[in-house]
């Protein structure tokens, strides 16, 4: 399956310096003068151009992107019905604020998000800015819809930076090391990890096991909601086995609780679906979108069963640059690409092409303890020869391998041992084979 790439950049890696290379030395001495220290950078290079599966850095070496910066530019970095849609917005106007004087983008948006999620009940939705405030938003109207307070969160779970969803996150460092105390009536329970369950926990017993402790440590008529990601991403890529999320939906739907559905990450064609959801058979009652919701624009949203939604009182929802009018003319360019060009299709086939690579990594490197997740949301998690061990060295090797010789992987997982394959869509499958490739060296000179 082939993919026409909307860019002039060459679809290769091309290193002309080491990297940093010189102007991005001189950048970075610029950036620690001026930005705080806490806003880290995986990889040392300063961006000048971007497109198709390439970023070019300031000293006009290639890179090969297999992170979309963090699943946001899944269209590729300046679609064509991106760019066209914001600069026509532009050349309108900039702002108004939704709740001041309206506008058809952001209605046009909410009315995708209806055709698009999980579901043919009625729906309506709430646009942000950002993944985690949409996440608070959703146990707002949860909240506000139940008349409960509890929400009950799962192991590994990464929901966001803020004080209630880093209350939610699991992961310590660095998301929540000194930041307290967090937002209350906030628990947790074991989800579904198939590498690290009991062996032949099925999904369902998994969330025999959830259920029983939200039940004992909370009560189900205390509990608002249920929040998770139907594929976990910084937890670690987990994908729940079979069956889990669905028992999961149908608990809370026989209790009253809200199942909320955090599709930031995994949604808007990443796995090879919409979202994710569907590929469990899950129906959510409210799902959080961002990240490649709108080609790179800053927008998330909240989209959920109308009668939840409209449990709020008028003016409880909102924010002044919630659903801005150049982000809306953004998501509505990338969702039509998503369409039109087969976006979905690619995904899936992007899968069956890292996978296959993947596993022959693997059959050379028992360190590969896991290959996991769908459509061109990938991981392999590191172990250990032999067991089940975590190894985070390694794993920081790896990457750091890659790293110098072009390669952009990400790296996650609560014991920080995964690496995670987050390609654009776009991307050519000579170029994704390229930095595969280059994963592989990594473990031959390493493992």
């Amino acid at each position: 399956m082939s993919t026409t790439v909307s860019t002039d950049l060459p679809q290769r890696c091309e290193l002309r310096t080491t990297l940093p290379g010189p102007r991005s030395l001189e950048l970075a001495q610029r950036r620690t003068a001026a930005v705080a220290a806490g806003v880290s950078s995986t990889m040392p290079v300063f961006v000048a151009r971007a497109g198709g599966g390439v970023i070019e850095d300031v000293d006009g070496n290639l890179l090969i992107d297999l992170g979309s910066g963090i699943a946001v530019t899944t269209v590729g970095n300046s679609d064509p019905r991106v760019v066209a849609g914001v600069q026509q917005q532009v050349a309108d106007f900039t702002h108004t604020c939704f709740m001041i004087s309206p506008y058809e983008g952001y209605v046009a948006v909410a009315e995708k998000l209806a055709e698009l999620t999980p579901g043919d009940h009625a729906k309506k939705s709430a646009l942000f800015n950002s993944g985690a405030e949409a996440v608070e938003n959703a146990i707002k109207i949860a909240r506000h819809a139940t008349g409960r307070t509890a929400v009950v969160a799962a192991d590994h779970a990464y929901h966001g930076r803020t004080n209630l969803t880093m209350a939610l996150t699991a992961k310590a460092m660095p998301y929540k090391k000194g930041f307290g105390p967090f937002a209350s009536d906030i628990y947790r329970v074991p989800a579904s990890y198939p590498l690290r369950d009991p062996d032949g926990m099925t999904g369902a017993e998994a969330a025999a096991r959830s259920i029983a402790i939200a039940e004992k440590t909370v009560g189900a008529d205390q509990i608002a909601a249920f929040i998770i990601e139907p594929l976990q991403g910084e937890g670690g890529f987990i994908v729940p086995a079979p069956g889990y999320l669905a028992a999961m939906a149908a608990w809370c739907k026989d209790n009253g609780i809200v199942f909320i559905a955090d599709e930031v990450q995994s949604g808007f064609a990443r796995t090879g679906t919409w979202f994710m959801s569907e590929q469990e058979g899950v129906v959510p009652d409210l799902v959080t979108t961002a990240k490649g919701i709108a080609g790179g624009l800053p927008l998330a949203a909240v989209t959920g069963r109308a009668e939840m939604m409209d449990a709020v009182h008028a003016g409880g929802l909102g924010g002044t640059y919630g659903g801005n009018p150049v982000a809306c003319a953004a998501a509505l360019g990338a969702i039509e690409t998503m369409a039109a060009d087969g976006l979905l299709e690619r995904a899936a086939h992007i899968e069956d092409i890292a996978t296959a690579r993947l596993r022959e990594i693997q059959s050379a490197h028992p360190q590969l303890g896991d290959i996991r997740g769908r459509g061109a949301m990938l991981a392999i998690e590191i172990v250990q020869p032999g067991g089940i061990e975590p190894d985070a060295a390694l794993t920081g090797a790896v990457a750091k391998y890659c790293h110098e010789r072009g390669v952009v992987v990400l790296t996650c997982g609560t014991f920080g041992n995964v690496i995670r394959l987050l390609p654009p869509l776009v991307i050519g499958d000579e170029l994704l084979l390229e930095g595969l490739g280059v994963l592989a060296e990594a473990f031959d000179e390493l493992a």
